[in-house]
């Protein structure tokens, strides 16, 4: 009887050991997995590049850290990027990484650069909104497609939760291509979104960098609105708006 104890409790503190490790090796590799498929997908939605200069992840307590986001500008525009963050610090639940809904408590970007390049016009920052707006339309026909079809097998997409997303101390560098490259700089107030697939279903990538995309280049017309860096901008921020609303089904 002892010596089947002894069996029994080395096999189970074995398996103990072995899941320890085993978290261990998957967290070590994690933060690069999850570099990866944000450079991969992330340019199929918006259309540009994006880079990443490292990503931290804990499933043990569920806080992550992603360093030196750097997103690039459309074709056609001079300045060498749109946005850039150097820490966004992520809480997220710990383990849903291996679900089929990855849950993040909150995400905290501080002090981003923001590059708006062009004019009234047309500038970087609604280009790449438009793109994303494309790229959602497209999924949401493919969803209807794959839903509409009896043969289908298609494994479903991770879906996400995000609580409570907070950005910081962002700064607008406007360069105003209709007066000659006129630059200047301007502070953007907090930007606060909360609840985004908080229903069972969840939300996709698109879904999400669209919903934080859409308040990024809102506050930031405004803001270029408001300063009265252009007349013309001013003059037309509130169509701007409007129109980006419309993209957007509000």
């Amino acid at each position: 009887m002892k010596k089947l104890k002894k069996i029994f409790w080395g096999g189970v503190i074995t398996f103990v050991v072995l899941v320890a490790a085993a978290i261990l090796v998957i967290s070590a590799f994690l933060g690069d997995i999850v570099k990866r498929g944000v450079e991969r997908v992330g340019p199929q939605i918006t259309k540009v590049s994006i880079k990443l200069d490292a990503v931290q992840l804990s499933p043990w307590n569920g806080s992550a850290s992603v360093r030196g986001l750097v997103v690039g500008n459309p074709e056609g525009y001079q300045t060498p990027q749109a946005i850039s963050a150097g820490t966004i610090a992520v809480d997220l639940k710990p383990l849903s990484v291996f679900s089929d809904k990855i849950v993040l408590r909150s995400l905290h970007m501080e002090s981003p650069e923001i590059t708006f390049e062009g004019g009234l016009g047309g500038n970087n920052l609604s280009k790449i909104m438009d793109n994303v707006n494309a790229a959602a339309h497209t999924a949401a026909q493919t969803d209807n497609s794959v839903s509409t079809s009896t043969t289908a097998q298609a494994k479903p997409s991770k879906k996400l939760e995000v609580d409570d997303i907070l950005i910081t101390g962002a700064r607008v560098h406007v360069s105003l291509t209709n007066l000659g490259g006129k630059e200047s700089t301007l502070s953007l107030p907090p930007i606060h979104l909360t609840d985004l697939g908080k229903n069972e279903d969840g939300i996709t990538a698109t879904e999400l960098t669209r919903s934080v995309l859409d308040a990024l280049v809102t506050t930031t017309i405004k803001a270029v609105a408001q300063a009265g860096v252009d007349k013309s901008i001013s003059r037309g921020a509130n169509k701007i708006t409007r129109e980006l609303g419309n993209l957007l089904g509000k």
